[in-house]
């Protein structure tokens, strides 16, 4: 789902339909070409499964997706001047090229006037948007298999030095991190609670958190460092399947999630993870008796610490741990967000999963 509470279903609905009338409210992220669309795109339909759905032109460019050179999608019919779309028709043809203030200003076009229109319209400046794109094009051709420093020059740049800032600006890695043979997919995702980010891979699903914690950077190069992994926008089937079940969970459907889970940490903290997973549905335990369970009853703080390093939120479910005396406490997403997950899960609790 996006921000607008809009389903992917629904979302897949009108672009297969080619509704205009959810033009604006999200574009479509095709996984297998990297472009991305507006939901009239006269281009082949996808697979349900080979699309994500994002708000923003920004937040589809910021996953690696370019645009479709079908529908076009930032340009904005009766909004676009014609001096923009002749911008956008020279990047179409060489999206390597570089429009600078002072090129615009020898075309008789006032540079503060296409910044202003891009940062109305998508978020982001007239130069923001061409290294975006140059990047794409240039991560596209790494997972392809050209060589990095082939990558940068094709994609415009001049030296390797000033690729490789640009590249790990946009992309948060190096390039020549981005092929590691070893690869872990992200995917990011709306619920009721907030956007979250899912990480995995064909063995399993290694992260799940909501994007505005505090630690989840600090998270991310932890698992880079201990997988040796490159983490990259894309998605998998346990991604596609941890999407359905929390679906379902927050319709009250699903009380288990059963999607194959990798985590890392002391055996200490993976006994507190497993104590975690053995609490009921919308049943909640104290950290004094999760500290019992696992047969260390005077590290009671410990526990909470464990929990707190869980990377995988409501499926190993920390949020069912409060204070011996009722009180909620310790919640990396939030307390807010703690007190939803367990009353959400005491309306419902009656139901068979």
């Amino acid at each position: 789902m996006n921000e607008l509470n809009i389903s992917d279903e629904v979302s897949y609905k009108a672009l297969i339909n080619k509704d205009s009338g959810f033009v604006g409210l999200f574009f479509a992220g095709i996984k297998t070409t990297g472009i991305f669309c507006i939901p009239t795109c006269r281009a082949r339909k996808p697979k349900k499964e080979n699309v994500e759905f994002f708000r923003t032109a920004k937040e589809a460019m910021v996953n690696g997706y370019r645009p479709c050179k079908v529908c076009k999608p930032l340009e904005n019919p009766g909004e676009t001047t014609e001096e923009i779309k002749s911008l956008f028709r020279e990047l179409e043809l060489n999206p390597t090229v570089r429009i600078t203030d002072y090129s615009l200003t020898q075309r008789g076009i006032e540079p503060n006037k296409i910044r202003r229109w891009f940062l109305k319209n998508h978020g982001m400046t007239f130069q923001t948007y061409q290294r975006m794109l140059r990047i794409n094009y240039a991560l596209q051709n790494i997972i392809k298999g050209d060589k990095v420093i082939e990558a940068a020059y094709e994609s415009g740049y001049e030296s390797l030095s000033g690729f490789q800032h640009s590249f790990k600006k946009v992309v948060a890695q190096k390039p020549s991190e981005s092929r590691n043979g070893n690869i872990l997919s992200f995917e990011r995702f709306s619920t009721p609670l907030g956007t979250m980010m899912a990480i995995g891979n064909d063995e399993g699903i290694y992260l799940l958190e909501f994007t505005d914690r505090r630690m989840l950077e600090t998270e991310l190069k932890r698992l880079e460092k201990h997988f040796k992994a490159s983490i990259l926008p894309g998605s998998n089937k346990y991604i596609q399947e941890l999407k359905v079940q929390l679906k379902e969970y927050f319709e009250g459907k699903r009380k288990q999630f059963d999607v194959p889970l990798r985590f890392f940490g002391t055996a200490f903290q993976k006994n507190a993870w497993n104590a975690l997973l053995a609490i009921p549905y919308g049943k909640t335990r104290s950290y004094k008796e999760q500290a019992q369970i696992i047969h260390r009853p005077k590290a009671v703080r410990a526990v909470g610490t464990a929990n707190g390093c869980n990377r995988i939120a409501i499926v190993i479910p920390c949020h069912r741990v409060i204070g011996e005396n009722g009180k909620l406490t310790g919640y990396g997403g939030g307390l807010w967000r703690k007190k939803w997950l367990l009353e959400h899960e005491k309306k419902f609790s009656g139901f068979q999963s």
